[in-house]
């Protein structure tokens, strides 16, 4: 109490450690430990290395207003993308790519602005705000779409940005793919190798890049092998419109023996359906000899795996990515291209594995 009233601070201010502190250790200007600090010119190598060795072992860490300040930056990386509010809550990828990309960014003294819209023209207009108000540094963009105006328009507005899919067609903002370019091909193989020949597909969005890349690769594959008849259908990750063509398809003359999902949520909306159909078929024709649920139930792939396939009866083969550890790699190459290192191109990582379960093993084909 007497050390307070003496210097009129309190304990919990004497405590933190200030430029002024770091200077007078190594009896410098407080301007010169500044310059260090933020890496600016001005100030020796040597100056720079003693600084920040004094402001390590003082225990000396940037305040977020007079490190934004001192740099000009706002130590932000906004997120808008466009989506249903119904895919937040049902969708495990994003927010496990959301959790992976703040673990690399906090490590280097930035925050994540998570600023969901439900449109593009909205999200569109996120961006010009930001922009004109410097809230952030730079963006993740995410759905790369045909003839996608965001690419260039951040360019206009001379906002950094690195794609998650892509890439970019116009090579405008660098981009980062899961390599999953063969993946329709790995689950086609082992559909048809389990003699599936009539596939249905239900994707997501037909104005996404890779839902049509992963539709060409189903049409080329399909075509190659003589398979057929095949559907391909687009829900846009509607739940209702998906569980309305799974049971159109199901009264066809000859059905799908085998479906592939866009999404875990697709595939567990529309099982449920398939299970209804199959156990009243399977009190029908189990007194034939015929097959008995669940063994009449036709195989079904999911593009995106969680909780929600292993949980599911039959659990539900899946093609598996690590959503944490690719939104960790995104954010690394975007803090990459913050710190003025040449970014550009598209690079592809974490190739997909096919995890085979039971909506897949206890099927077989007609």
């Amino acid at each position: 109490m007497q050390e307070q009233e003496r210097t009129g601070k309190s304990p919990r201010a004497q405590s933190r450690v200030g430029l002024r502190d770091i200077a007078e250790a190594l009896g410098i200007s407080q301007t010169a430990v500044s310059f260090a600090i933020n890496d600016k010119p001005g100030v020796s190598d040597e100056t720079k290395r003693n600084v920040k060795e004094m402001a390590r072992k003082l225990g000396w860490t940037p305040t977020y207003a007079a490190q934004a300040l001192g740099s000009s930056r706002t130590m932000t990386v906004g997120f808008a993308p466009s989506r249903s509010a119904d895919d937040y809550q049902t969708e495990s990828f994003m927010l496990h790519f959301m959790a992976g990309a703040q673990l690399a960014l906090s490590r280097k003294g930035y925050g994540l602005l998570f600023s969901p819209c439900t449109s593009l023209d909205e999200e569109i207009q996120v961006y010009r705000d930001w922009a004109k108000r410097k809230r952030v540094d730079a963006v993740v963009l995410v759905d790369l779409r045909s003839n996608d105006p965001r690419p260039r328009l951040l360019r206009e507005l001379g906002m950094p940005a690195v794609l998650a899919g892509g890439p970019d067609p116009d090579d405008i903002v660098p981009s980062l793919s899961i390599d999953d370019s063969r993946t329709m091909e790995s689950v086609l193989v082992h559909l048809s190798l389990l003699g599936h020949q009539r596939i249905a597909y239900l994707s997501g969005d037909s104005h996404l890049d890779y839902c049509m890349e992963r539709t060409k690769a189903f049409e080329s594959f399909t075509s190659t092998r003589g398979l057929g008849p095949l559907w391909v259908e687009f829900t846009d990750f509607d739940v209702n419109k998906a569980v309305a063509i799974t049971q159109r398809l199901l009264v066809e003359e000859e059905p799908p023996t085998a479906f592939i999902f866009e999404s875990e949520t697709l595939a567990a909306a529309s099982i449920r359906v398939i299970t209804e159909v199959c156990v009243r078929q399977s009190e029908l024709s189990g007194k034939d000899g015929g097959r008995r649920y669940p063994y009449n139930m036709p195989a079904t792939v999911s593009f995106e795996d969680s909780f929600i396939c292993r949980s599911l009866y039959p659990s539900v083969t899946a093609v598996h990515r690590d959503a944490g550890e690719y939104g960790t790699l995104v954010a690394k190459l975007l803090l990459k291209s913050l710190s003025g290192r040449p970014v550009s191109g598209n690079r592809k990582v974490l190739t997909p594995q096919l995890i085979i379960r039971e909506s897949t093993r206890l099927a077989a084909a007609d």
